[in-house]
């Protein structure tokens, strides 16, 4: 019989909205310091841990097998390994469930696992043409070949390649993500009002949970190196409204698309992590319950249209567990877009999307807008890439700690044509 899993505990930093320069945190700093304060008030030593699982999209190239180097910055010691996922948006969640799937499988009993990303600092490299002009350079051995090598320089060479703007294209359908945002807001005919009439909910619900403390609560503050501290989200706009989100001019499909930066995911730096305990390890160290890990599932979709991954996702998982949407006390659906999320919405509700693209009989039905994301979303909280998944677990496991039994779940899209989802049970009650 399989082991039980469980959520005993979890942090997380403030998410840092990306400005106009690199942000003040690398993302192994950012992991650090949730992880820290994750582990000091456990019962147990940071050695006790059996293993570390994060994930991280954009690794800066010291920070290569970032897991691996928190672990150590932690205090978990040189014996417990660790080693870092890359799924995309969802690599924060594929962490999560590899330490599931672990302590299913008896190979581990107690584990950290989460996500981070420091997109501020994504790389900015040489395009292709200056990378073989330098190896030219370099290979030339006497002044007459340097001289010829150097006299080839174009002013071109010196022409910048972000590798955040090529990490949101999809290279194998040529599209960013926003531009398959357009495309399924199109295909199910999500004007501009309703995704910015989302995108305002987003940062009001947000800002409501500030007030009272929903996420304030789950956010360990940042200290910088110059004495300065960031307490919360700081990309949440309590003062936005529609004739200020409207104002925003399209940016992926100009000048007639409705996808705006105000409607969208925050570029943002942050980090997430939660422990992962089996039955046994909850006994022996007394351990509080969050929740249970139930299952999770992953699907994949046409990368032009990988918004509708989660609802992909969870249609497998729901039909494994015999479970409908009226099923879930709670949903966190990532907000990579306004556009996305009322797309899923409108699939979820569609007969002839349940019949033609998820063979099932009837539509899984739409997801009560009060239970989906009741405390805002990565529209006004950002979506730091490597740590979403986790971000999502994580809040939806202290949403329903204190409801034994309620089930809730956690998805996203995922750029590339994928959707992953997991299923937990509040409290972690059988």
């Amino acid at each position: 019989m399989s082991a039980k899993v469980f959520i005993v505990d979890g942090a997380r930093t403030p998410f840092l909205k990306a400005r106009d320069e690199p942000g003040p945190f690398s993302a192994a700093d950012l992991a650090v310091a949730a992880t820290r304060a994750l582990l000091a008030r456990q019962p147990f030593d940071a050695e006790d841990i059996d293993q570390v699982i994060l994930g991280c999209v954009i690794a800066a190239p010291d920070e290569a097998n970032i897991a691996r180097i928190v672990g150590l910055r932690v205090g978990t010691g040189f014996a417990v390994p660790a080693y870092t996922v890359q799924r995309n948006c969802a690599s924060g969640l594929q962490a999560v469930a590899s330490a599931y799937d672990d302590i299913r499988a008896g190979r581990a009993h107690l584990v950290l696992a989460g996500g981070t990303e420091a997109m501020s600092r994504a790389p900015i490299q040489w395009n292709m043409a200056m990378s073989r002009w330098l190896a030219r350079l370099y290979r030339a051995k006497t002044p007459s070949r340097r001289l010829r090598a150097l006299a080839d320089f174009r002013l071109g060479h010196l022409r910048p390649v972000f590798s955040l703007l090529l990490g949101l294209r999809d290279p194998v359908v040529s599209l960013s993500m926003g531009q398959t945002a357009e495309i399924v807001a199109h295909r199910f005919h999500i004007g501009r009002l309703a995704q910015d009439s989302y995108a305002l909910q987003s940062h009001q619900r947000a800002t409501a949970s500030q007030a009272d403390g929903l996420l304030r609560d789950e956010v360990e503050p940042l200290y910088g190196s110059r004495a300065d501290s960031y307490g919360q989200d700081d990309g949440v706009r309590p003062d936005t409204d529609l004739e200020k989100l409207g104002r925003l001019k399209p940016v992926f499909d100009r000048p007639f698309g409705s996808v705006t930066s105000g409607n969208s995911s925050q570029v943002t730096d942050g980090a997430a992590v939660v422990l992962l305990a089996s039955e046994a390890m909850v006994r022996h160290h007394h351990l509080p319950v969050l929740a249970e890990i139930v299952d999770h599932a992953w699907a994949g979709v046409d990368p032009a249209q990988m918004g509708l991954g989660p609802v992909h996702a969870t249609a497998k998982l729901l039909r494994a567990h015999k479970l409908g949407i009226g099923d879930l006390r709670h949903v966190e659906l990532n907000e990579a877009f306004s556009a996305q999320v009322l797309a899923c919405q409108a699939a979820f509700a569609s007969q002839t999307y349940a019949r033609d693209e998820l063979g099932l009989d009837a539509p899984l039905g739409a997801i009560d807008p009060a239970r989906l994301n009741p405390h805002g979303g990565a529209v006004a909280l950002g979506h730091p890439v490597g740590a979403t998944g986790a971000r999502l677990v994580l809040h939806l496991a202290r949403s329903l700690r204190d409801e034994p039994g309620a089930l809730g779940l956690a998805t996203l899209c995922i750029g590339g044509g994928q959707g992953g989802a997991m299923l937990i049970r509040g409290g972690g009650a059988s």
